[in-house]
């Protein structure tokens, strides 16, 4: 990779990382006193969980356009992209998340799409505790796989 692509990705990849950690600070805003019975406080928790994943999903889609730019819009394309960013591609790019941010992001895109087509269902306080929880556990291994990825471009 050339100097000024990996600055222009670098630059890329930050910004939305920029972007991920104000949606994480407004989760924990939102989930500040979080109690089974606040109907306006778990949708608003719920939101930001929805909000998180989609920008996690944007920064996925900054490097594949980067690197790849070949993902196929099929009803799997999400699920694609996510996977496709756990695995090194040799001679083109390392791969951007661990086992353990996949397992959690997979688990988030799952809540996010009952998010986003539930809309009658109530939000469940014990489901929406445990994405909560995920997407706390996420928040320090996204930053070490962008922090690795970055790092072993630079090598």
């Amino acid at each position: 990779m050339d100097r000024h692509s990996l600055i222009v990705l670098t630059a890329d990849v930050e910004a939305q990382m920029s972007l991920i950690e104000a949606i994480f600070a407004r989760l924990e805003e939102r989930a500040a006193g979080l109690t089974p019975t606040d109907a306006a406080r778990l949708e608003s928790v719920a939101y930001q969980i929805h909000n998180l994943y989609n920008a996690v999903e944007d920064l996925l889609k900054v490097v594949a356009a980067h690197f790849e730019n070949q993902i196929a819009d099929s009803a799997s394309w999400h699920t694609a992209l996510l996977y496709r960013m756990t695995q090194t591609i040799p001679s083109v790019r390392p791969a951007l998340l661990s086992e353990a941010s996949y397992r959690l992001l997979n688990d988030l895109r799952g809540f996010r799409h009952f998010f986003r087509h539930a809309y009658a269902a109530p939000i469940e306080y014990d489901q929406l505790v445990l994405n909560l929880d995920r997407a706390r556990q996420l928040r320090r291994r996204l930053r070490e796989d962008v922090e690795r990825f970055l790092q072993e471009l630079q090598a």
